[in-house]
């Protein structure tokens, strides 16, 4: 038996999470995300959803070998692997039947509707907690559950814009281009759970539930403090300057050997940038006026990049990558899909385990990037068919009776 943290110290459990169990109505990005880590780390996780209305990842591609299908998205496998799933239609007049059983079994309910959707259903926190007065609820919504705001509806790619990525991203002659993907999907989750924590922390302490309130927005704002800050305090707004820096030169994305091929350079002081004129042979260049100082080198940092790249191109990117890596000068291949998959420190990881999926066979999960020795995950198991472990929950989870679970099964409760 191992322990969670030190102000968690009298908490007994296996695989962290072992003895949890996880009522999920979570769907997209940021709350998968966030129940993943919980049933990796030993969790039992039930996701609710139903045929008339899949987590939407489930409509995404890729689809394996091309075949669009319900379960054979790999978008909704990489963030679904280790739950069961639940068939169940909220609107069936009798699904509440089951939700009340699925509340008293468990320990934290998590939902990421837009405000409002889970109190039409008689699911919001002083409706659970009448069932249940321990239950731990959090709600992770774009900009939480109070305020003018709250009840705007919306993914993470409009809510990247809205929290200021977006104008920040690109170069000072063009529009904003945006930061790859929903920028706050991947950050929210990370707040999202250090809030489970600290509310196991207390129910334990207390016995008491807890509500969680947690604003996708503002988890993702604080990425943005110094920004933030230079402006309250200096009245400076942060301009769009693609890959420049303003204390540092070299610093980019120079073109290689190859088609698209690219690597990241940043020269951070004199003494890289003495490394890195010897890496390229010292090109009488570096010894221009316009470069002999740091200063001079941001301020002339079109004409140096140009000649980095005239150089950058007849290697190929992992050996610009080496070359400058073994000087002591920061340096990183601009990696594709496929870069990644064969990346051999990832490999080491174990990031992408391949599973055996009931419909499609192979599958490449994604692993979550938290690694305890201690406390290890579990082994990674596929992640389910809609609706695959329905029976499975009622009758060995909530111990439904088998008279009822027919019923409702014939009623379409479980659609």
């Amino acid at each position: 038996m191992v322990t969670i943290m030190h102000t968690m110290s009298s908490i007994k459990i296996r695989n962290l999470f072992g003895d949890i169990k996880v009522l999920d109505f979570t769907w997209a990005g940021t709350g998968p995300r966030t129940t993943k880590y919980l049933a990796e780390y030993g969790a039992q996780v039930v996701k609710i959803e139903s045929h008339l209305r899949p987590d939407v990842l489930r409509t995404l591609p890729p689809y394996k070998d091309d075949e669009v299908g319900i379960n054979r998205s790999q978008t909704f496998a990489k963030h679904n692997n280790n739950k069961l799933s639940m068939a169940l239609n909220l609107n069936h007049p009798r699904a509440s039947e089951v939700i009340q059983k699925l509340v008293l079994w468990a320990d934290i309910i998590c939902e990421s509707f837009t405000p409002g959707t889970l109190a039409r259903w008689g699911l919001n926190y002083e409706e659970v907690r009448k069932i249940k007065p321990s239950i731990i609820m959090m709600s992770t919504s774009m900009q939480g559950q109070t305020g003018p705001a709250s009840k705007h509806q919306g993914f993470g790619t409009p809510l990247t814009s809205l929290s200021g990525f977006n104008y920040i991203t690109g170069w000072p002659d063009r529009p904003p281009s945006g930061v790859y993907g929903p920028f706050t999907d991947f950050v929210a989750p990370l707040f999202n759970i250090l809030g489970i924590l600290a509310a196991l922390d207390y129910h334990h302490r207390t016995g008491k539930g807890i509500y969680l309130d947690l604003s996708q927005n503002e988890c993702a704002i604080h990425f943005l403090s110094p920004i933030i800050l230079n402006y309250q305090a200096n009245g400076q707004e942060f301009q769009r300057r693609g890959n420049k820096s303003f204390r540092f030169a070299p610093h980019g994305i120079y073109p290689c050997k190859g088609e698209d091929r690219w690597c990241a350079i940043a020269v951070r002081n004199e003494a890289e940038w003495e490394s890195f004129c010897q890496v390229l042979g010292y090109p009488t260049w570096v010894y221009a006026p316009d470069f002999t100082t740091t200063d001079k080198r941001i301020t002339n940092s079109q004409e140096l990049d140009e000649l980095v790249g005239q150089w950058t191109i007849t290697h190929s990117a992992e050996d610009v990558m080496c070359l400058m890596q073994g000087a002591g000068v920061p340096a990183g291949v601009v990696q594709t899909g496929e870069d990644l998959l064969k990346d051999p420190q990832l490999r080491h990881y174990q990031a992408f385990p391949v599973v055996h999926h009931p419909e499609i066979g192979e599958c490449t999960c994604l692993r979550s990037c938290l690694q305890l020795t201690k406390m290890p995950a579990c082994e990674i198991t596929p992640p389910p068919l809609l609706g695959e472990h329905t029976e499975y929950v009622c009758r060995q989870l909530i111990n439904m009776p088998d008279e009822e679970y027919i019923s409702l099964l014939l009623d379409n409760v479980f659609e």
